[in-house]
């Protein structure tokens, strides 16, 4: 988890290592790649806004890093506008969850994420985001 709000890095990690997952945590885009580079978690939950190397470019780093580049990506933020999520899902995320989030959810979003990344579905999920974001462009 790449972050730079501790609360929410903690509000994160006791909800996932409560369903037994290993959290690993960064509170910034540098430590975050780094850690990413070094251990090559199973998913990372990234921040968009954070200070000097913000989530949009450590995302691109990471999709960059032959060593990192197959890690799916779920973006955590508050950037809640359509042109952000597309954004993030074009760039090569997963999904897009906005703040404030329901931390109780996050645990079966990244169980689920993994069971289908496992299956080889990486391009299906980001298939069936793209076309949520559409049906939400349709409504507005």
């Amino acid at each position: 988890m790449i972050d730079d709000e501790a609360p929410i890095r903690l509000l994160c990690r006791v909800n996932l290592e409560a369903e037994g997952m290993e959290v690993l945590e960064a509170a910034d885009g540098p430590s975050g790649l780094a850690t990413a580079r070094a251990e090559t978690p199973d998913v990372i939950l990234l921040d968009v806004m954070m200070p000097g190397l913000d989530g949009w470019r450590v995302a691109e780093e990471l999709l960059d890093d032959e060593s990192t580049q197959t890690i799916p990506i779920v973006f955590l933020t508050a950037r809640a506008e359509l042109r952000d999520r597309a954004r993030g899902i074009d760039l090569g995320g997963v999904d897009y969850v906005t703040k404030p989030f329901n931390p109780v959810e996050l645990a079966p979003l990244v169980r689920s994420l993994l069971a289908r990344m496992g299956r080889g579905e990486r391009d299906d999920v980001r298939r069936e985001k793209l076309t949520e974001l559409r049906s939400l462009l349709e409504r507005d």
